[in-house]
């Protein structure tokens, strides 16, 4: 789950992280109002999406002029925000966040994640911030620092340190730094986050270290231990489809293809969508609908795929395991005629009742095109996507 930079930086403050000066608004009166409190220009007037490269996208903008930040206010707010995280579509501008400006001496970044080849928590620094962290790993290696940290027993005080030291801080710079860094693990740990990043923290003409900017990312399956942190989230700035198929408890993701998958399990999920691009078409989506996937649940999965415009073709591909193929035939063939489908749809079932699923098909009375294997459905998505 992610949340807004205001969010983010509020729970910094609890950590004892240091944010520039600033407040919320909601419209470009109460963003007058705030910067007319901070008392200092320029000011900052952020647009708050959930996602990156904002400052690219002109959702970011410094204001001199008091009798201006209305006027930028209302520019932003209303708007869709299209950055390289968001795709084409953008995200909605409801929220801004009106800053101090600050005097910049240098620009770092810090980020903790989770490090899956070695089943622990990684901590990276850099002090090329301000910029993609990705580009820094690719192209400069050398400039990124990084901590693994054993699970066992957390992060260490003097790796805190040693890290501060290979940024090049000292004396009081470098326990203010450490200080940060185990502020941050706190914060990662103590609300089961699976990214925080700091990016740009920058230290400051008169000697302060201040997170510029925040971004926190949290442990779907671990939200339901912290009501605070699920009370954050804003289905606005999500894909429709995919909070539709929350309700639902389908594993959901929308992407920018035409054939859309029905799966049971994430692998075979992945190896399907591997083959239609190997055919030269596009995955409109990922969804598993689990092993535990009801006929309710199946329908509902059909209908979700049904209602992106993107989808030309269906293809659902299960192995009965835990979810039975009858299961999966009952609840497509009770969706299709409510749903008025008339896309083609390719079915493949193999498995746990495989031929009572294909017999609830063949006696539907409905047109579906059945496949006996993986490499049979990807010829048929192929010729049926030529046909048109």
């Amino acid at each position: 789950m992610k949340i807004y930079e205001y969010q983010a930086k509020e729970l910094f403050l609890k950590y004892g992280i240091a944010v520039p000066r600033g407040a919320l608004a909601r419209s470009s009166d109460e963003a007058r109002k705030v910067a007319d409190a901070i008392g200092v220009m320029p000011v900052a007037i952020k647009a708050q999406v959930h996602a990156g490269g904002r400052g690219k996208a002109g959702g970011i903008r410094l204001v001199d002029d008091l009798e201006k930040v209305a006027g930028v206010a209302a520019e932003l707010l209303g708007t869709r925000l299209v950055t390289f995280q968001t795709g084409a579509e953008g995200r909605p501008v409801h929220l801004l966040l009106v800053e101090e400006s600050l005097d910049i001496e240098h620009e770092f970044y810090v980020g903790l994640t989770v490090d899956r080849a070695h089943a622990c928590v990684a901590l990276l620094a850099s002090g090329e911030g301000g910029i993609e962290i990705e580009k820094v790993a690719r192209d400069s290696r050398e400039k990124l620092v990084k901590e693994t940290i054993d699970p066992g027993v957390g992060l260490r005080p003097f790796q805190a340190s040693r890290l501060s030291y290979a940024l090049g801080f000292d004396g009081k710079l470098s326990k203010s730094m450490s200080a940060i860094i185990m502020g941050l693990y706190r914060l990662f740990t103590e609300k089961d986050c699976s990214n925080v990043e700091v990016n740009p923290l920058v230290l400051t003409c008169d000697g302060r270290l201040i997170a510029l900017d925040a971004k926190i990312n949290f442990d779907d399956n671990a939200i339901f231990r912290h009501p605070d942190i699920a009370s954050l989230r804003d289905p606005s700035q999500e894909d429709p489809l995919e909070v539709e198929a929350q309700r639902y408890n389908l594993n959901y993701i929308k992407l920018q293809g035409n054939v859309g998958c029905m799966v049971n399990g994430a692998g075979l999920a992945m190896a399907t969508m591997d083959l239609i691009k190997l055919i030269g078409a596009e995955p409109a989506n990922f969804l598993d609908v689990g092993g535990g996937a009801t006929s309710e649940m199946v329908r509902q999965g059909l209908r979700i795929l049904l209602s992106d415009a993107d989808v030309k073709l269906v293809l659902i591909n299960i192995f009965g395991g835990i979810l039975r193929c009858d299961t999966l035939a009952k609840g497509v063939s009770e969706a299709a005629p409510e749903l008025n489908v008339k896309l083609p749809v390719v079915i493949r079932l193999e498995g746990t009742n495989a031929e009572a699923g294909r017999k609830i098909l063949a006696e539907s009375g409905l047109s579906f095109n059945s496949a006996g294997s993986m490499k049979e459905a990807a010829a048929l998505v192929s010729a049926l996507l030529k046909q048109g």
